[in-house]
């Protein structure tokens, strides 16, 4: 049995809890709006590609989850980078998916085709190009891991034209990511009550990260 590219990031996305995509319809992304309908993912479609990057963040904001939107290839892609900046300084987790010219024709001016993925590496925490279908699932785990642990952030995936379109063998179901909360050590959370018990005006500033 045979399995497009598209398909695939749709069944990592399901298998991550992921329940609706946020984009503006582009002809470079098809294929994983097919799959998104497939699999019981809601897709909404914006006016614009940065209202879909904010909807993510604000998805991710308030769920406490991952939020993950899609958008086609250069225009598309540069329209998006206010809204992943923003989920950059704001620490929440994100997927952007952005749509790309076919490998083949890579550096030779191809329809939409600019360099995305060094437009992404400042503000996220990994940005990186698909370059083969038998890879989507572990790279997805990867973009879910790299999102999620730590500091939180959104991480770009570049997945170009013939990747999404490329059918290869079913490599079967998907395992959700994981990851275990940061927890600070026994002693310092006893230091910190005794500081607190003993302080007579006690004030607690807490991070963002206490959120997650």
């Amino acid at each position: 049995m045979f399995t497009l590219g598209g398909e695939l990031i749709a069944r990592a996305l399901k298998a991550q809890g992921v329940d609706v995509l946020y984009t503006l319809c582009g002809g470079h992304i098809l294929p994983i709006y097919e799959g998104c309908l497939n699999n019981q993912i809601a897709v909404l479609d914006f006016r614009h590609e940065q209202a879909a990057a904010h909807a993510a963040d604000a998805y991710a904001r308030l769920k406490r989850s991952i939020g993950v939107a899609a958008v086609t290839a250069g225009p598309g892609v540069t329209d998006a980078v206010t809204g992943v900046a923003n989920a950059y300084q704001a620490r929440s987790p994100m997927i952007l998916l952005g749509g790309a010219a076919p490998l083949k024709t890579k550096g030779m001016g191809a329809l939409q085709e600019m360099p995305q993925i060094d437009m992404f590496k400042t503000f996220t925490k990994a940005s990186f190009t698909i370059e083969r279908t038998e890879d989507i699932p572990e790279l997805m785990r990867y973009a879910f891991s790299t999102a999620l642990s730590g500091r939180p952030g959104p991480v770009f995936i570049e997945v170009p034209f013939d990747i999404l379109f490329n059918a290869i063998d079913d490599p079967g179901g998907f395992e959700r990511v994981h990851i275990q909360p940061l927890e600070p050590e026994v002693g310092a959370l006893t230091q910190i009550f005794e500081l607190l018990r003993n302080a007579k005006k006690p004030v607690l500033i807490a991070g963002t990260q206490v959120y997650w």
